[in-house]
């Protein structure tokens, strides 16, 4: 495996781990509601609904930015209906009866698939894939390469908002997801 593609593949497993362990003790018919504080005020946080949601969008891009074929890439998009409810800049809705999103379990397993696939693919990747400029010049000040844009979606993304998921979880009243 290339060295930058390592470096992204160590971090990758462990936020695939982390993403696992936040699910613990959930239970799925509450996935989607937003927790209330006192005087049964919502708290307005995302759930684990939107965030493993919005997460399952993401690894189809890092496959795109690797080059495979539209064949594969197209074995782990996301539904299309998922990009509205989960796209960059889409509401959180309280979800409290399950009915708005797709169920947790859906969601979260086509995120682990996609994330599993986007891993692979990425353990074939060369360092000069990886170091290439980044293709969208509007993007390049925030990631000059494929491989820190790749890192990002890999690590980075993922990571950030499974602590929203971890705050969500202590709102809850679940305990840590040690692990």
């Amino acid at each position: 495996m290339a060295e930058h593609a390592q470096n992204i593949v160590a971090g990758a497993k462990r936020a695939l781990q982390y993403a696992e362990l936040m699910l613990k003790d959930v239970d799925p018919a509450k996935a989607g509601a937003k927790p209330r504080g006192m005087n049964n005020v919502v708290i307005d946080t995302n759930t684990p609904t939107f965030v493993y949601g919005h997460l399952a969008l993401y690894p189809a891009r890092v496959l795109s930015l690797l080059g495979q074929p539209e064949n594969e890439i197209a074995a782990i998009k996301a539904p299309e209906t998922w990009d509205a409810l989960f796209k960059a800049g889409a509401p959180c809705e309280d979800d409290p009866e399950g009915t708005k999103y797709p169920k947790i379990g859906l969601l979260s397993d086509h995120f682990a698939k996609a994330h599993s696939a986007a891993m692979h693919a990425l353990q074939h990747a060369q360092d000069t894939q990886l170091t290439a400029i980044f293709p969208d010049p509007a993007r390049r000040e925030v990631f000059p390469t494929v491989g820190a844009a790749i890192n990002f979606l890999m690590v980075g993304h993922p990571m950030v908002h499974l602590g929203q998921v971890s705050a969500w979880r202590r709102c809850m009243g679940l305990k840590s997801a040690q692990g």
